[in-house]
């Protein structure tokens, strides 16, 4: 005779569970993913500009090439070189589009410097020199700026973590409840394998098992569905002709990889977990 299992392969309630668990997932590692794209983004854009110096001077040729003398002169600049026509124009093609700059428009004169590492205070230093010099200069070591993006970056990835310690607390609580209530359904079954003498930690088995396989199948097309969204946005993002690049890029790299992976791995753990403590719980109130 063939044996049956003595808790069901399939069960209806089992289904709405897994579709619960597989969005909680989604979601998850959506927020994972953009969390890590925060991160690399303010990594990329600070160490861009970590150790360039850009100075401005109002005035004329021969300020600019006073003020460049100064600059080039100081013991902790490494380069230092004056921006041309051509140069200005560059850096402002992102708003002004292929057109270049309009005939009257007065660029102003500047000089971009590379600082060397280890160089405290240099902006504040060169600033100092300037002004001692009588010109009119404006020297900007974008050290606020960087602060300002790290800042902004840093909450932004604090919200996103905090989102997924938001639904895993979700998935955790919504599989515990899902447990209790399997448990309470199938309680002459419990009774039964009670009477027969079997132990808590085999009842709990039971459970842990089928929510494990739960929790791993629902990571699994969470993550899939997490990757399916990120290759989207990474495609869009390749295939638009707006200038994005200020914004976070989601890059599907070995770490991105390294998340969807451990996703399944995770629920999985949380489903098994969590049933296990429930059962125990359970089990230790029946009289």
């Amino acid at each position: 005779m063939k044996s049956t299992p003595l808790l069901p392969q399939e069960d209806a309630r089992d289904t709405a569970l897994f579709f619960v668990v597989c969005a909680l997932c989604f979601l998850a590692a959506l927020a994972a993913l953009s969390a890590r794209a925060a991160y690399s983004a303010a990594e990329a854009w600070t160490s861009d500009v970590t150790g360039q110096i850009t100075i401005r001077i109002e005035g004329e040729q021969t300020d600019l090439d006073t003020a460049f003398d100064i600059v080039s002169r100081h013991p902790d600049i490494a380069t230092a070189r004056k921006l041309t026509k051509d140069d200005a124009e560059t850096l402002l093609s992102p708003w002004l589009g292929s057109a270049g700059v309009p005939d009257g428009l007065s660029l102003p004169r500047l000089i971009a410097a590379n600082s060397k590492p280890g160089g405290e205070n240099v902006g504040d230093s060169l600033q100092s020199q300037l002004s001692k010099a009588g010109l009119d200069a404006q020297v900007d070591d974008h050290i606020k700026w960087s602060e300002d993006v790290k800042h902004a970056t840093d909450s932004a990835r604090l919200v996103a973590l905090g989102a997924v310690a938001l639904l895993a607390s979700t998935a955790i609580a919504v599989i515990a409840f899902a447990t209790h209530a399997a448990l309470l359904a199938r309680k002459e079954i419990v009774d039964v394998l009670h009477l027969c003498g079997a132990r808590d930690g085999f009842i709990a088995g039971l459970f842990e098992r089928r929510f494990l396989g739960l929790g791993v199948q629902a990571g699994a097309l969470g993550a899939a569905l997490a990757f399916c969204v990120a290759a989207f946005m990474l495609f869009a993002a390749k295939q638009s002709e707006s200038h994005i690049w200020l914004l976070p890029q989601l890059s599907l790299s070995l770490v991105d990889g390294l998340i969807l992976g451990l996703t399944p791995v995770l629920a999985g753990a949380a489903a098994m977990f969590a049933a296990r403590a429930t059962v125990h719980r359970s089990l230790a109130s029946v009289v």
